[in-house]
């Protein structure tokens, strides 16, 4: 018993440090990526991804918040409402993740198999993302920076299709959400199949 109490403990502390870290990896690896090298990607959740996969929801939406608070508090700006996006990314993962860590060594004889039902595991959770934080973020960006009195602090990847679509007639709700699907194209494909790969490198990594 003294045992178990000791090693949920350890195990508690393990994944704090793991949530703190990713946060913080999350938060170095937009203004890299962005400012440094002009890749106009929304990719600073591929480290809560990550922890979702490895450790499931809580730990995924605890490293989401903490990424968020960082970022806060870096550009010190407003307050923004887009920590939706990543909450309900998480959730997504969380729910459709593939259910088998192991099956490569349990399937041996069926590599192939394995990994086509592997990947078109992880495929169904890259669309659905996709098409999920397209929506939120094109609703929450309307809401934000149309319909409230807020100043958008920086022209984004996804404004430069919107300013293209604005040349039909379609609402600007609508035009948000379908400027953001292009973007997040790319940048979920990272954060959704690079996250699993961390995930599965932090595995054998902590397994040793």
């Amino acid at each position: 018993m003294i045992n178990s109490v000791r090693y949920i403990k350890v195990t508690s502390v393990g994944i704090t440090v793991l949530c703190i870290i990713a946060a913080a990896l999350n938060s170095i690896i937009y203004p890299i990526l962005v400012p440094g090298f002009g890749m106009p990607l929304f990719v600073d959740t591929v480290f809560t991804a990550a922890v979702t996969f490895y450790v499931g929801l809580i730990p995924g939406l605890a490293t989401a918040l903490l990424t968020w608070v960082i970022g806060f508090a870096i550009k010190d700006d407003i307050v923004t409402p887009f920590i939706i996006c990543s909450i309900a990314e998480v959730i997504i993962i969380f729910l459709l993740k593939p259910a088998a860590v192991n099956t490569r060594l349990m399937y041996k004889e069926k590599k192939r198999s394995v990994f086509a039902v592997l990947l078109a595991q992880l495929m169904l959770v890259y669309i659905i993302a996709t098409l999920a934080v397209s929506v939120l973020g094109g609703l929450i960006d309307y809401i934000f920076y149309t319909a409230l009195p807020n100043t958008k602090p920086s022209f984004s990847a996804e404004d430069a299709f919107k300013e293209w679509l604005l040349q039909g007639p379609l609402p600007v709700p609508v035009l948000n959400i379908l400027s953001r699907i292009p973007v997040n194209l790319i940048d979920r494909f990272i954060v959704i199949f690079g996250g699993y790969l961390i995930s599965r490198a932090l595995a054998k990594f902590l397994k040793r």
